[in-house]
């Protein structure tokens, strides 16, 4: 039975849409539309329950009045009738009712509900730009996507279940006293006046500060993440306490929103406490008077203040509910400003799948300078055109932030041009998905990350399909089976099996930079960008992996970014770029002939490294 009412909600829908940016209903409704069959349910069931629970109290009044009037000795004979139906009810349909209700909101809403936004929302979020995730700390984002989902299951489920019951049970207790007598629900009414001014005073106060809580949250979370990511780089400049003290300010920031709670909190608990005293004191007040001047029975006074005393307990109730109701507003909205962020980069309207058959790349007068504004009227990359033939090996060479690295994340589309196209094969690839893309991309970066996972699923990250034999032999290309094979983790996990840490930091830099190299040999893509691709490995691996690196080259097109000139000069041609122009083009003996910016860079090396300040600014030669 549990399994069942488990599978009525898809958790893992195929569902990656935008999410509404326009009002926090439409996003709440958004991510709720396919439970509400379940939400309208589980209200059904909590105004039964609220109901039958009110009539108990009505029940508990007739008693009392049939003990005041009844023959003992025929007390049971009597009331047998109704005395069995309540045993029913309170035996059978009650305890069947809530169990209903169990089933509909812990197996099916409360696991599923949650867990199916983070599917949707993480689908959405790995869809981002590089940008979007440069711009924030990623501790900060997944602590707002699990937030965020508790909060949606929150807001709806509790406002329904809350709302549902308050108005259900106030409404049956109102009925209730007020057909004893209407004067005994008037203490009642003004209560209820009462209790609706302390929520409209105190909960938009409180989910004020909820708001800003949630933030303060995500950025202590991102604070303490963004040590513990980077714990080598704070350890070798020895600044734990720094980074202890960098932490301790976002956490005072956070404990003074919890200070600020807190204090609403205490004064909204003792005003209502107050405020409860006064209707226990006036419905008792009012019910005696009323019993003396014979207008209601002792049975009604009963179950007057047996009300009182629900009413008493089920005002904190809501309080807390309330309060945390409006905590996961606040989380909501600011979880909200993240997630319905529109994508910097997106497919094109009925985008194609990128074919690549011979390998050519054309710039056509490309511009892009991250959006900064123009410095006399020049970019990053400005107006820059090139074309690379089918399988041609190019080196790009310019001094450090001279652009060869922009124009990789730009054949990438890490970032939309600003003008210009940029084709592969004759296809402009901002009209192609980027997932096609990509897909015929080869790259090996200078800072290699991996994946928190084992060193074979790294490598199969590549082509998740290899066989062990592929994994094997791209391996053994890039000289990694030896030290692979000597690696065991902290669970005993061996080889291929063992896991490399976070962004693979329990790897030297050239092991990480090998396992790299074996995954973009695996993965064979007829386009293959190098961006100091060997600048990690020590000069006897880099010897040993070149061989290997110029057969993975054969038959693909090239772009190489080097500052160790040597390990580009055998290229087909060199580009010279600077200020994001093309100023020398050609071999590497031509442009050494040429005796311009390149054959200054290669004179002025020092173990084959570009300067970074190199005869400052010059006319191309």
């Amino acid at each position: 039975m549990f399994s069942i009412f488990e599978r009525l909600v898809a958790p893992f829908p195929d569902d990656d849409r935008m999410p509404p940016r326009d009002g926090l209903l439409r996003f709440i409704a958004f991510y709720a539309r396919p439970v509400w069959p379940l939400l309208l349910a589980m209200g059904v069931l909590t105004a039964a329950i609220s109901i039958i629970e009110v009539s108990l109290f009505a029940f508990l009044g007739q008693i009392v009045d049939w003990f005041d009037t009844g023959d003992r000795a025929t007390f049971l004979a009597d009331n047998a009738l109704a005395l069995t139906g309540m045993a029913i009810v309170v035996l059978v349909v009650l305890p069947l009712l809530v169990f209903l209700e169990g089933l509909v909101t812990f197996q099916a809403l409360s696991g599923n509900f949650p867990m199916r936004f983070r599917w949707q929302v993480h689908r959405w979020l790995l869809g981002q730009s590089l940008t979007f995730f440069q711009d924030e700390f990623a501790g900060r984002i997944a602590t707002k996507l699990m937030q965020t989902a508790l909060a949606v299951r929150e807001t709806v489920m509790k406002f329904l279940d809350v709302m549902l019951y308050v108005a259900v049970y106030f409404t049956g207790i109102v009925v209730l006293v007020a057909g004893a007598d209407w004067r005994l629900a008037l203490p009642f009414v003004f209560w209820l006046a009462g209790y609706v001014a302390l929520l409209r005073y105190f909960v938009p106060r409180l989910g004020a500060i909820a708001e800003r809580q949630a933030d303060a949250r995500a950025q202590m979370t991102g604070r303490v993440v963004d040590a513990y990511t980077n714990i080598q780089t704070v350890k070798l400049f020895a600044h734990t306490r720094r980074e202890a003290g960098h932490a301790r300010t976002s956490m005072g920031a956070f404990l003074e929103t919890v200070y600020a709670q807190m204090r609403r909190i205490n004064a909204f608990y003792a005003l209502l406490y107050m405020l409860n005293a006064l209707l226990l004191f006036a419905v008792a007040a009012l019910g005696i008077l009323l019993w003396q001047s014979a207008l209601i029975s002792a049975g009604a006074i009963a179950a007057a203040i047996g009300l009182v005393l629900r009413i008493n307990g089920m005002a904190q109730w809501i309080m807390w509910e309330v309060s945390q109701l409006f905590e996961n507003i606040g989380t909501l909205r600011d979880g909200m400003t993240t997630f319905a962020r529109t994508r910097a980069i997106d497919d094109a309207p009925n985008a194609g799948q990128l074919v690549v058959e011979r390998g050519a790349i054309a710039f056509e007068r490309v511009g892009f300078h991250y959006g900064r504004p123009h410095v006399d009227n020049r970019g990053v990359i400005d107006d820059f055109s090139l074309a690379i033939a089918p399988g041609e090996k190019i080196g790009l060479v310019c001094r450090s932030g001279a652009g060869k690295s922009t124009l990789l994340s730009l054949l990438l589309r890490f970032h939309d041009l600003e003008s210009g196209r940029i084709l592969v094969d004759d296809q402009d690839i901002a009209r192609v998905t980027q997932a096609s893309l990509r897909s015929n991309i080869g790259m090996v970066t200078q800072d290699t990350a991996l994946l928190h996972r084992s060193v074979g699923d790294n490598v199969r990250y590549g082509k998740p399909d290899a066989s062990d034999a592929e994994i094997a032999a791209a391996l053994e290309a890039a000289h990694a089976r030896d030290f692979i094979a000597d690696l065991v983790d902290v669970h005993g996990h061996t080889g291929l099996d063992a896991m490399v840490g976070e962004r693979g930091v329990k790897l030297s830099g050239g092991q990480r930079q090998r396992i790299a190299l074996a995954r973009v040999m695996l993965k064979n893509a007829p386009i293959l960008l190098l961006d100091e691709a060997t600048s990690a490995l020590d000069s006897e691996v880099e010897a040993a992996i070149t061989e290997n690196l110029h057969a993975l080259m054969h038959g693909k097109t090239v772009i190489a970014v080097a500052h160790r000139l040597s390990t580009i000069a055998a290229l087909d041609r060199l580009v010279v770029i600077d200020e994001g122009r093309i100023i020398e083009s050609g071999s590497h003996d031509e442009l050494l002939a040429a005796n311009g910016l390149y054959a200054r860079l290669w004179a002025m090396q020092s173990g084959g490294f570009i300067g970074e300040d190199v005869a400052g600014r010059h006319a191309p030669a």
